[in-house]
């Protein structure tokens, strides 16, 4: 990579935040059948009577990270243009025919596997119909896997792959990911590979001509926004910085207790973020036992007792990870 971008560039994706229905259901779905870590129940900073529920490894490492706002009573989504469409998960090629087995017994359809850009996907749906894949790749087996109930380590999902987005308008989408530090690659119909060129998790986005598609509708099963990495606040001031000399407004800096995030939406529609790697997951509880139990920043403790009434048990005795 040049200096440039070394300086301005992105990693990959930090975390991707999704809009789900019931949380009990979601909680049940994301660490029972896909085997992830909770790595933290807490609150929507801007809705606080909500849940804001974190999967990962069993670190919380940025690349590893889905976030889910809970809202029960939110209509499904449609799918559409600006959309982050299709979030894909990495697995060991040798772990393909065990989920495709357990997505069977586990009654949950499927389609594929099928090959994109050389790599063979499966894609499913969760329970509020978000579209997940999960890409098997060789060279992911040198990260560990963790053991969950009846998903042995080596057949784990590691992290994610990457995520397809819908642009009305790609051309413009393609370079605001270049800026971002992606390396346009292989076209195959109407999708394009962009890639960073790290080794680390999740570094490619798909970006998809939505052609006339008409806009998609937010709801339960459809992605908030997608988080790219930044080092250290720095680092996330020289990124936001390039962004803002494109003429794209970029929101001020938000503190998100495990992370800090900037905002702005891309020219194709999509909600971007940036968000810094420091301070992580552990900051407020250890990493042994977290996910257990609730946590709020300093300024929501005082209101504890009543957002805690407000929120729907998720039922963590069967799901809390070991």
């Amino acid at each position: 990579m040049s200096k440039a971008d070394l300086e301005t560039g992105t990693s990959g994706i930090h975390h991707i935040t999704a809009i789900a229905g019931d949380p009990r259901r979601n909680a049940a779905f994301y660490t029972d059948i896909l085997g992830l870590r909770m790595i933290k129940q807490t609150v929507n900073f801007d809705n606080p009577k909500t849940y804001h529920l974190y999967y990962g490894d069993e670190t919380g490492s940025p690349g590893t990270i889905l976030t889910f706002f809970p809202l029960p009573d939110a209509p499904r989504s449609v799918r559409g243009s600006a959309e982050a469409a299709q979030t894909a998960f990495v697995i060991p090629e040798a772990a393909l025919a065990f989920w495709l087995n357990r997505l069977t017994e586990k009654n949950i359809p499927f389609e594929g596997p099928f090959t994109r850009f050389g790599e063979k996907t499966i894609v499913f749906l969760d329970p509020d119909g978000m579209t997940l894949e999960l890409v098997a790749q060789p060279g992911i087996a040198r990260h560990p896997g963790r053991d969950h109930a009846d998903i042995p380590a080596e057949y784990a999902i590691r992290s994610f792959a990457g995520i397809t987005i819908w642009s009305s308008d790609p051309d413009a989408t393609g370079a605001i990911l270049g800026l971002m530090g992606y390396h346009k690659g292989e076209t195959q119909a109407d999708m394009t590979r962009w890639n960073t060129g790290h080794a680390g998790f999740a570094p490619w986005i798909d970006v998809k001509d939505a052609g006339r598609i008409a806009r998609h509708r937010s709801g339960a099963g459809s992605v908030h926004h997608v988080a790219f990495r930044a080092v250290d606040d720095a680092h996330q001031t020289r990124m936001a910085e390039v962004i803002r000399n494109t003429g794209l407004n970029v929101t001020e800096q938000r503190d998100r207790q495990y992370f800090r995030s900037v905002y702005f939406r891309e020219p194709g529609g999509v909600l971007f973020e940036i968000a810094t790697d420091l301070p992580g997951f552990s900051v407020d509880e250890p990493i042994e036992t977290m996910g257990q139990s609730l946590k709020l920043p300093d300024w929501l403790e005082l209101r504890r007792a009543e957002l805690e009434a407000a929120l729907q048990p998720l039922g963590l005795n069967s799901i809390v990870s070991n």
